[in-house]
This record gives C-alpha cells, sequence and structure tokens, in this order.
C-alpha cells in the first residue's frame, strides 16, 4: 500500500499561534495538506467543510476543551471517523485513558519530540487508507455480487420457459413411442435426451430459487398442508425417471400428515431428494420416501440403495457451495440442490441430515413442525 503525506489533509487545533506555526511547518514540510484554527469552537463546522483525514487536537483550550470537540466529533456520522491524536502537556496516566475515552486514536506529550510525533501521524493515515481500501473493495464486491445474482436469475428466467416446453415435449414422446415402434436405438437416443432435459431444467430451477432466497426475494409462504399427496406427486413426476434405470419409487406413509410448511419449498425439497435418489441408486433397487409422525414433530425421509458417500464427501456435502460428483451412470451433481434442501428446510424452522455408507446407500432426512390442524 504505497503511502503518499500528499494525500492526506491534517487539521492542526492549538490556542497557541507559535504551536500552530511550528506544527504547520514541519507538516508541509513531510507533504501534508494543513488546515489551522485556534478555536476548538470551530473545530466541528472546520470538519464538516474541509473533511480532514486527521486532527491534532490540543487539550487544554479556553473556549473549548479537546474531550469536549471530540466528543462533539464524535456525536455526528459525519465526522465520527475522523482520525484525533491528542497533543497535550497532562501526561498523567488518567489523563491519557480520559483521551481515549473521548474517542481519541492517539496522544502526543508537550513538548513533543518531531520524529514521534510524525511516526504516530503516519501510523494513523495508514490506518485510515486501509480502511478505505477495505471499504472501497467491500462496495466493489457488494456490486459484484449484486451483478452476478441478477445475471444467475436472468439466465435461470429466460431458459427455464422454453426448456420447460421441451422437457414436456420430451415426456410426451418418451411415452406415446414405444420401443418396437421407433428401434432400440431411437428409443434410447429419445430417452438420454429426455433425462438430459428433466436434468437441466432441475438445476435451472434450483439456481432460479437459490438466488432468489440468497437475495431475500423468496418469502416463506406457511399454511397448514397435508405432505402425503406432495410425496405422492414427486412420485408421479419420476416414475419415468425412475423406470427407466430399473428402480421403483415407495411411498410409505399414513393416509394424512398435515404439517406447517411452505409447501412449494417442501416441494422442491422432495424433488431434489429424489432426484438425487435415482441419480444415485443402483440398477433394480428401490427408492423409499418414509414419513412418520410424532406428537408435534414429522419426519420425512428419502432412502437409496446405491453408491453412498465415503466419508470426504459426507464432509464436504454440505459445507461447500460446490461439490461435483457422479452417479451411477456418470450422471454429474453440483451439491446445488442439497444446499438449497437446507436452506429451504432451515427457513421452513426444520431440521436437515443425512446418514450414508458407502457401497450401500444414503438416506436424506428432514423434519418439519406438526400442525395441530386436521385437513380433511
Amino acid at each position: 500500500m504505497e503511502y503518499k503525506a500528499s494525500d492526506f489533509k491534517i487539521l492542526v487545533v492549538d490556542d497557541i499561534p507559535a504551536n500552530i506555526l511550528l506544527l504547520k511547518i514541519i507538516l508541509e514540510k513531510e507533504g501534508y495538506n494543513v488546515d489551522t484554527t485556534d478555536k476548538g469552537n470551530d473545530v466541528y463546522k472546520i470538519a464538516l467543510n474541509s473533511k480532514p483525514d486527521l486532527i491534532l487536537l490540543d487539550v487544554m483550550m479556553p473556549d473549548m476543551s479537546g474531550y469536549e470537540v471530540a466528543d462533539q466529533l464524535k456525536a455526528d456520522s459525519q465526522t465520527e471517523d475522523i482520525s484525533i491524536i491528542f497533543i497535550t502537556a497532562l501526561t498523567g496516566s488518567k489523563n491519557i485513558i480520559n483521551g481515549f475515552q473521548h474517542g481519541g486514536n492517539d496522544y502526543v506529550s508537550k513538548p513533543f519530540n518531531k520524529d514521534e510525533l510524525l511516526i504516530k501521524i503516519k501510523h494513523q493515515l495508514s490506518l485510515t487508507k486501509a480502511k478505505r481500501i477495505i471499504e472501497e473493495e467491500n462496495v466493489k464486491l457488494q456490486n459484484t455480487i449484486k451483478m452476478r445474482d441478477t445475471l444467475y436469475s436472468v439466465v435461470a428466467h429466460d431458459l427455464r420457459s422454453p426448456l420447460g416446453s421441451l422437457k414436456m415435449t420430451l415426456n410426451m414422446l418418451t411415452m406415446l413411442l414405444p420401443k418396437d415402434l421407433i428401434g432400440e436405438e431411437m428409443s434410447d437416443i429419445l430417452s438420454d435426451a429426455n433425462k438430459t432435459t428433466e436434468d437441466l431444467f432441475g438445476l435451472l430451477d434450483n439456481l432460479l430459487k437459490w438466488t432468489k432466497s440468497l437475495t431475500g426475494r423468496l418469502n416463506v409462504a406457511f399454511k397448514d398442508n397435508d405432505i402425503v399427496p406432495v410425496a405422492l406427486g414427486i412420485k408421479q413426476i419420476f416414475d419415468i425417471s425412475a423406470k427407466q434405470k430399473g428402480l421403483e419409487i415407495n411411498v410409505i406413509t399414513p393416509d394424512s400428515v398435515v404439517a406447517h410448511m411452505d409447501i412449494d419449498m417442501i416441494n422442491t425439497v422432495l424433488r431434489n431428494l429424489v432426484s438425487n435418489a435415482i441419480k444415485y441408486s443402483s440398477k433394480d433397487t428401490s427408492i423409499d420416501i418414509t414419513i412418520t409422525e410424532n406428537k408435534d414433530k414429522i419426519i420425512v425421509g428419502v432412502k437409496d440403495s446405491g453408491i453412498g458417500m465415503s466419508q470426504d464427501v459426507k464432509n464436504k456435502l454440505l459445507n461447500e457451495v460446490s461439490i461435483t460428483t457422479f452417479g451411477t451412470q456418470n450422471e454429474e451433481g453440483s451439491g446445488l440442490g442439497l444446499l438449497l434442501c437446507r436452506d429451504f428446510i432451515n427457513k421452513n424452522n426444520g431440521r436437515f441430515w443425512f446418514e450414508s455408507e458407502q457401497n450401500k446407500g444414503s438416506e436424506f432426512f428432514f423434519e418439519l413442525k406438526k400442525s395441530p390442524v386436521n385437513i380433511d
């Protein structure tokens, strides 16, 4: 960090003209810009107008003490950050502590040593410059984050509609065109295209919701809802994808379980968990969606019998923004969906956790508050 004295303005405050003149000569010789006043009552007005970076402030002045001047400066947000070095003949520890209590950053004893004074001035102004650089970089960072989030949102939103139409078309073609009609090769191509589109649509949907959540534009709409139809609806959505991989989705639940939740968020959580279960499941196994309840809690689990996770992956999974993993048919996962799940469950005042053993499978759980209301 380059330090130039000419970048800084210092206000010298002393009721003795000779002291002002001496300090002005010393500081200007070093290259500082200098303002002066011999009246404590004028300091606040000068500070507002000229915005000094540092004030060399005499303590004992007839009209207004240096401590009173400091109190006035620190009481205004426009002047509170100006560094103050007290110049005082009061050298006792009690007086020094008193200076710090009134907002002083440092002190120099009278008669002052020139080299000591200049070192303390440079130290305070270096801190001031560093603080300004940090503030400027923070503003740039916040602007960059804002632009990034806006870009993510625009891209995800603008792509979501056409991709949704393509997904629906491929779903229909997959259901209406059996293999014996279009041939095995064309059926496999259509199946792969359908799966890729499903995965891409899910990623865009997650990206859009994650961006809205990060920018505070995603509100939680709590309502008492039956979670069972949500689970059954998720099963229906993913049955085709599951059967293409030789998987069976089971929903093990009571007839009705009412939770106090944002139903759209919980739908997104279940969609991500079942999608991941399909991705990481071994062929010809099953995926179980279970819903259990006790007095005031509901626990939902999504279990697969797939490849599971190593301890290293488990440690990273919920602590990193992005982690790339691959499913049983080399399907790529980014980890964004699970971050979104954790965020949404937290927003629903719930708890999110998982258990996994390598080569045996994983089970993801979330807990919600049970509603005391029964929905007919």
